[in-house]
């Protein structure tokens, strides 16, 4: 017969604590998001074309289609964001919401794209190179 574990008062206490504050910086990021979309959109299309990591035939329109994933990610339901964010979670070890949404977004979404020639380098680099905007900006 297997053994039940049943946390105690303080271990649930802990673990509640932990969870809320994920969430609130969760809440935090994305409420900071709002403010500063346009900017940050506009320097994370500049800094995949410059690295080299997406190639596009128009960079208005990849900075357009990342302002459209800002507004997704700003209006979108918890299940969806963690459904689009569900392969990549084990990225990196304390992943930024923002930056790993919209790697997620660049990989499955916008490799699709009539404007997009090709995505190169590896998912982390991709978000490396989106979470040093993110951080750049938002914080």
């Amino acid at each position: 017969m297997a053994k039940i574990f049943r946390p105690s008062n303080r271990e649930a206490s802990i673990l509640s604590k932990i969870e809320s504050s994920k969430e609130h910086n969760r809440r935090r990021a994305i409420s900071r998001l709002r403010d500063m979309k346009e900017p940050l959109a506009n320097a994370v299309a500049m800094k995949l074309v410059e690295t080299g990591l997406v190639e596009t035939t128009n960079k208005n329109v990849l900075e357009e289609q990342i302002l459209i994933c800002f507004d997704a990610l700003c209006y979108a339901d918890d299940f969806d964001v963690d459904f689009l964010i569900a392969p990549f979670r084990n990225l990196v070890s304390q992943p930024n919401i923002i930056s790993l949404y919209t790697t997620a977004f660049v990989i499955e979404k916008l490799i699709n794209h009539k404007v997009i020639v090709d995505i190169f380098g590896s998912d982390l680099d991709i978000y490396i190179c989106i979470h040093e905007q993110v951080a750049k900006h938002l914080n």
